[in-house]
């Protein structure tokens, strides 16, 4: 890439939104704000509507004596707290049962929080958080990797989307919430957490170094191969994302551009009021952007409307990324312009979230997040476990999967491993003639010498950690310059008129 051609970014002083960490589409639509309070034994749900809708409040009142089985809980609670052998308090045993109905509901994006869990969740970030920068979540009793943060240590060690994280330090996160897995995997600037990652078959070691997460969501450039054609990344749907879109968008047509890429490659949603702003961009008014179905209802429609998400348009031939880490508002992007918008879509088969999630307020320190409705695409479909499927699907170099190097594996003459073979497909997809048998041969030391060599490091044929790096880095370099998925976008554009 020409050092004169950086892609532009910015940093954004901006709040995280809401459980940004465990890829929630936080809404309520047409609803306003949420709430829950309680009065005795009774629960009281309320959507109360704000400005003319608030009339048409509903509400929902359940007695807990009339539930069948509800008096076991009193009891329970009493038989534990007066026969148990060990010092348990009441509030522990009442925080046991609050998450016990949650979980027993099995959808990984509803969850009882409570004031330490709601602390971290509801932080508020001048301009960065420090971690690892990946978005996770709790499906299966295990904790899988959503997508790592566009720039972060997450994605310079390798994470990948489907990842099972299987320990933090190692402590099992088996059956823990995402939650309580962020505090473990979360920390202060420049300490270094250590993960047994599942992929497929295959399990490794990574360490990372966390580091100060910056909150960028929109990254631009024009095309080197094409100065008409401008590239927009978006890698998450913040308060100022529509804003930073318009700004690529009438920065890069007043440099020349007559035709878009737009890049939710890895991205893990955020907020619906952005999407759906983002989406009027590429439809006319009255066209459907969005339906959302709650519990026992008809689909509710949402539709496009310069006057409620603004005016901004983008007409120009344009053609949309997507891959498996492209989440939840990223698919209601995605499902605008495949079935309104008439961009195709190029890359993989999306995550498939489908879902809306609430946050009742139950006291000053605890909160539920409770999954209240289905979000379809304008044509009706739920895409929930599915994904949106790429009008030209185009898988990325097999290489692109190598990025992990296991920090836990031993690297010398003789060794026989999968992180060995492991390695040798990373020295081969960087221009190193090298059979990958995963035996650690002296062919394969060779390789690692030549390396080492190549790149001013020092010589001992050893797979040591400056060398891991520097490979990892090399590698990464090598799947930028053939990146087949952006190759096939610039392959339309190209063909489409102006």
């Amino acid at each position: 890439m020409d050092p004169n051609k950086q892609i532009k970014k910015k940093k954004l002083g901006v709040k995280l939104p809401v459980y940004f960490l465990s890829l929630i589409l936080v809404a309520t639509v047409a609803a306003g704000v949420t709430f829950i309070f309680t009065k005795g034994n009774q629960l009281s749900f309320a959507n109360r509507g704000t400005g003319s809708d608030e009339s048409e409040s509903t509400q929902v009142i359940t007695d807990l004596n009339k539930v069948p089985g509800s008096k076991n809980i009193q009891a329970v609670y009493e038989i534990i707290l007066s026969n148990y052998i060990e010092d348990i308090s009441e509030e522990d045993l009442i925080e046991g049962a609050l998450s016990g109905m949650v979980n027993a509901i099995d959808d990984p994006y509803s969850q009882y929080l409570n004031i330490e869990e709601t602390e971290t969740m509801d932080e508020t970030i001048s301009a960065s958080f420090e971690g690892i920068g990946a978005e996770i979540m709790s499906m299966n009793d295990q904790i899988v990797i959503v997508s790592p943060i566009k720039g972060a240590p997450a994605e310079a060690a390798g994470l990948l989307p489907n990842d099972i994280v299987l320990k933090a330090d190692g402590v099992s996160l088996a059956g823990m919430t995402a939650t309580e897995a962020v505090a473990l995997i979360r920390g202060e600037r420049g300490t270094t957490v250590t993960l047994e990652i599942q992929r497929g078959s295959q399990t490794l070691t990574v360490d990372i170094v966390r580091d100060t997460i910056p909150i960028e969501t929109v990254a631009y450039e024009l095309s080197e191969e094409n100065s008409e054609i401008g590239i927009v990344s978006v890698f998450s749907f913040a308060r100022p994302t529509y804003d930073e879109i318009v700004s690529a968008v009438e920065d890069l047509r007043g440099q020349g551009a007559k035709k878009f890429v737009f890049d939710y490659r890895q991205n893990p949603g955020g907020l619906l009021d952005q999407s759906l702003k983002i989406g009027n961009m590429f439809v006319e008014d009255g066209a459907v952007l969005l339906q959302t179905e709650e519990k026992n209802g008809n689909p509710y429609i949402i539709k496009a409307s310069d006057k409620e998400y603004g005016e901004f348009q983008v007409t120009e031939p344009s053609v949309m990324l997507i891959d498996e880490g492209s989440a939840s508002a990223s698919e209601i992007i995605a499902g605008i312009m495949k079935e309104e918008a008439n961009v195709p879509l190029v890359g993989m088969t999306t995550f498939g979230k489908g879902t809306v999630q609430s946050i009742y307020p139950l006291t000053e320190d605890s909160e539920l997040k409770l999954t209240v409705a289905k979000w379809l695409t304008p044509a009706g479909n739920w895409i929930h476990g599915e994904g949106i499927s790429p009008d030209y699907e185009v898988e990325m170099p097999a290489y692109a999967f190598l990025t992990i190097i296991d920090s836990s594996a031993t690297y010398e003459l003789g060794a026989v491993s999968e992180a060995v073979k492991n390695v040798e497909h990373m020295l081969s997809a960087v221009g190193y003639s090298l059979v990958a048998d995963g035996y650690y041969d002296y062919d394969t030391s060779e390789a690692i010498y030549q390396f080492q060599s190549d790149n001013a490091l020092a010589q001992t044929g050893e797979m040591d950690e400056e060398t891991s790096v520097k490979l990892v880095s090399e590698l990464r370099a090598a799947i930028s310059e053939n990146d087949t998925q952006l190759n096939k976008a610039l392959e339309l554009l190209e063909s489409m008129s102006d």
